[in-house]
């Protein structure tokens, strides 16, 4: 370790391999995980020049280390190195125990400066304490200082001296840093993978406009050059399957059809023009392979004539040789040229044949056949043509008939004059209907206050009405009075009902020629919708055990102008209910 800065001076230390660079040490990046794996401690940091390599059998020799303040001592080099943690992935922060008990944070930051720039130091009361460096690389530099004693100046008292142990520590700040360092390079990979594949991407099909008139008429003028058809075609196709076809624009998309198909005549003499070209190719290989047989057999008659006793003697041993050789080569040659050209003989042949029985002997009748048949698609073309003609003819004759629609226009703008007027009037309708509900809510005010007005009559007729002695307590009255009639009870009824009371508040026995009919009638009236006979009997009884809902029933009957029944229901919901009407004989008023 080398020294940095003037608070230390330490001796040559050769360490076990090769110590960290002083840069960042940035690991591989794995395409296929996304993800960068474990940081190495001890990986050289990328660089042009490749670090020199580092025998690794060296003997590790550590020095006495010097500082301001202290001084470490090296352990004994035939103990085994201190033990260490799995390092955690972007580790900058190390754990380091075993201090003395006078050691204070300056003398830690003074031993530990060395390794490079420390960010925090987080001391325990127990010996110990966290120390964290600005770069990763530091962490293994301070590691190396495992095993050392720390004795603190020139004292021998315990607690100024301790073995120290450095160890790897997990923290939140150093683990969320690095996985913020692996998104961004995950990011930074995703990045060229897209710019890749988009550099890969075949280009995208050009855009086909969108139907209109006028690119309809661009579109039936591609479709008449030859150069231009293949995009027009596609163009075309396009557009029908888009459902751009329909009953305004039949007539265009027919002309149009009517231009690809006009396209067949041509194509088939492009295809016979083409077949010709072959033919003449075939005939211009078979000449030439022809001329080149009788050059092979006039050099084979050559060879044939050196091979005669007049010319043959004259030769030496090795050039006979030779011409024996050539002469083979040849002939071989000449068979293997003269098969091929057979070969093409024999397929003509086959040809021939193929069309002798296809045409039979009636050939003449054929050509007639075919005759007719180009006379059916010229005429057929013919009529294609007319039935276009005929299409732009009515074309024009719609757009004439827009120019006549002059009038019909004038007459449209004045039936939206006279709209205009009705909505008007409807308007001035509206205004005075919103007038009337005006007045309409006034008089509703007015007749709330005379509401009002009688509210306050009805309750200085109660307390008449409590005054004349009806009630013994308020809201309550006393049912221990004899009544002659039912009239007279029916009044009393009336009373209570305009008095808003229920059955609840009626107390005391009713002596009447009709027993419980009181009690009866004030039940039916605070239930307007009626009840049934078990209801009404099931609140009687609390009053009376003895009485059945026979007996209620035939006293309801005897009293019809104080009871009536009612049927409420269909089929198996039909029931019974009864109401009071003691109250139907009163006006209004």
């Amino acid at each position: 370790i080398a020294p940095s800065g003037p608070k230390f001076s330490f001796f040559h230390v050769t360490l076990p391999s090769q110590p960290p660079p002083d840069s960042i040490c940035i690991q591989g990046f794995d395409p296929s995980l996304g993800i960068i794996g474990p940081i190495n401690p001890m990986m050289a940091g990328i660089s042009l020049v490749p670090p020199p390599p580092v025998p690794p059998e060296l003997p590790v020799i550590k020095e006495i280390i010097h500082s301001k303040s202290c001084t470490l001592f090296p352990q004994n080099p035939n103990l085994p190195p201190p033990s260490t943690r799995e390092r955690p992935p972007g580790c900058k922060t190390v754990f380091v125990g075993g201090l003395p008990e006078n050691a204070s944070e300056e003398i830690i930051r003074e031993v530990f400066d060395q390794c490079g720039e420390i960010v925090a130091i987080r001391k325990s009361k127990k010996n110990f304490c966290h120390i964290r460096f600005s770069e990763e690389f530091m962490v293994d530099k301070a590691i190396y200082l495992s095993g050392y004693r720390m004795r603190i100046g020139s004292s021998t008292d315990k607690k100024d001296s301790g073995r120290i142990h450095v160890d790897f520590a997990q923290a939140r700040d150093d683990l969320y840093e690095w996985e913020c360092k692996q998104r961004l390079l995950a990011r930074e990979e995703r990045h060229r993978r897209k710019v890749q594949e988009d550099r890969l991407r075949p280009p995208s099909p050009t855009p086909i406009m969108h139907y209109s008139e006028h690119e309809a008429g661009l579109l039936a003028d591609k479709l008449k050059d030859d150069n231009k058809f293949t995009d027009g075609t596609a163009v075309l196709l396009t557009w029908i399957e888009r459902g751009e076809v329909n009953r305004r624009t039949a007539n265009h998309f027919y002309s149009m059809i009517q231009s690809a198909n006009s396209h067949v005549r041509r194509l088939m003499n492009e295809k016979a023009q083409h077949e010709e070209e072959m033919e003449l190719a075939k005939e211009h290989f078979k000449n030439a392979l022809m001329a080149i047989l009788t050059q092979f057999e006039q050099i084979t008659s050559v060879f044939t004539a050196a091979t005669r006793q007049k010319a043959w003697d004259h030769f030496s041993k090795a050039q006979r040789k030779n011409i024996d050789i050539w002469r083979k080569q040849c002939e071989e040659l000449r068979n293997a040229h003269s098969e091929e050209i057979m070969g093409i003989r024999r397929e003509e042949e086959m040809e021939m044949s193929d069309d002798d029985c296809e045409e039979n002997p009636c050939k003449k009748i054929r050509t007639e056949d075919s005759a007719v048949a180009a006379l059916r698609e010229q005429n057929d073309s013919l009529r294609w043509q007319l039935d276009a003609y005929r299409n732009e003819v009515e074309l024009l004759k719609k757009e004439q008939g827009r120019a006549y629609r002059t009038d019909e226009d004038h007459a449209n703008q004045q039936q939206i004059g006279f709209l205009q007027q009705s909505m008007q009037s409807m308007q001035q309708q509206l205004l005075s209907l919103q007038e009337e509900l005006k007045s309409k809510e006034e008089e509703l005010e007015r007749a709330r206050e005379e509401q009002r007005c009688l509210e306050g009559e009805v309750l200085a007729l109660r307390e008449k009405v409590r005054e004349a002695g009806l009630t013994t307590e308020p809201w309550t009255i006393n049912l221990s009075v004899a009544f002659c009639s039912d009239q007279r009870f029916c009044e009393f009824i009336r009373v209570a009902s305009w008095m808003q009371m229920s059955p609840s508040l009626i107390t005391g026995t009713v002596v009447c020629s009709p027993p419980f009919t009181g009690i009866i009638s004030t039940f039916l009236h605070v239930h307007p919708f009626g009840a049934n006979i078990e209801y009404l009997w099931s609140y009687i009884q609390r009053l009376d055990t003895k009485i059945s809902a026979g007996d209620l029933e035939r006293l309801m009957v005897r009293l019809p102008n104080m009871f009536k029944q009612e049927f409420s229901g269909v089929g198996a919901t039909l029931e019974k209910r009864w109401k009071f009407c003691g109250f139907e004989g009163l006006s209004s008023a």
